[in-house]
């Protein structure tokens, strides 16, 4: 049964009036696309017909190897080292790091790591959740800003741009683009001066240990559990604290 974990305010502090969110992007805004639709698009982006059978066991195998927006992958070769350390600094290393990994599996379909890769960068590679557009929406129509924050080596803002979402979004923060990552406090400090607002006076929502980094950076922090592609995420309740007292 999911949860909807809080890292907020220490006991006994008043709730603090929410000026700001700043969002996660990938588990918390959108995920990734099923791995089997993910295999079957880049194979015919190869111009290559997969049956079901053969494309769920390279999915399974492209997806223990290492997937962007999937799980961790167990091992990493050392020659892709360096780029994996780097992955979320520079886009080079972003693309270098999962064209290596998907390289691991033979696949026989010339050129899939690559169209595995590209299919990453295109709208129709994510889900939003259910709850994105109308908890984005909300908050632009009460006035509270929104950025995203996201340790991410590749421009995001054509996907919300495609979504429709682009209007809801008022700033931001890329790891690429600034340098830093999650959880390091800077990157918080850096969306918060994006918007104009104290940190004290803004929430970060996300899905993960780094996204609650943003404590130390001062802000309230709301930790919700990623969903599968598709499905609710809980990310509504972001509104009840984010609106709490508002007419």
């Amino acid at each position: 049964m999911h949860g909807v974990p809080l890292a907020s305010n220490p006991p006994n502090r008043p709730v603090r009036p929410v000026e700001a969110v700043l969002f996660d992007f990938h588990g918390t805004l959108a995920q990734v696309e099923d791995p089997l639709t993910w295999v079957i698009a880049a194979a015919a982006a190869c111009g290559t017909e997969l049956d079901r059978g053969r494309a769920t066991v390279l999915a399974d195998r492209l997806t223990t190897a290492g997937r962007a927006g999937g799980p961790l992958p167990h091992r990493v070769p050392p020659h892709l080292a360096e780029h994996w350390a780097d992955r979320d600094l520079y886009p080079h290393s972003h693309r270098a790091a999962y064209t290596g990994l998907a390289a691991t599996v033979h696949t026989d379909v010339a050129g899939l790591a690559d169209a595995l890769y590209e299919r990453l960068l295109l709208p129709e590679g994510w889900l939003p959740y259910p709850e994105t557009e109308p908890t984005l929406r909300k908050l632009h129509e009460a006035g509270v800003k929104v950025a995203v924050v996201s340790n991410i080596a590749f421009d995001i803002r054509p996907l919300f741009a495609a979504w429709g979402l682009d209007g809801f979004v008022d700033g931001y923060a890329l790891s690429y683009e600034i340098g830093r990552i999650k959880p390091d406090p800077m990157i918080f400090y850096r969306a918060c001066g994006l918007l104009g607002v104290d940190p004290e006076r803004a929430l970060m929502v996300g899905d993960t240990p780094a996204d609650a980094g943003a404590v130390d950076a001062g802000l309230a922090t709301l930790v919700l559990p990623a969903a599968d592609p598709g499905r609710p995420n809980g990310l509504s309740a972001v509104l009840a604290l984010a609106l709490a007292g508002q007419a």
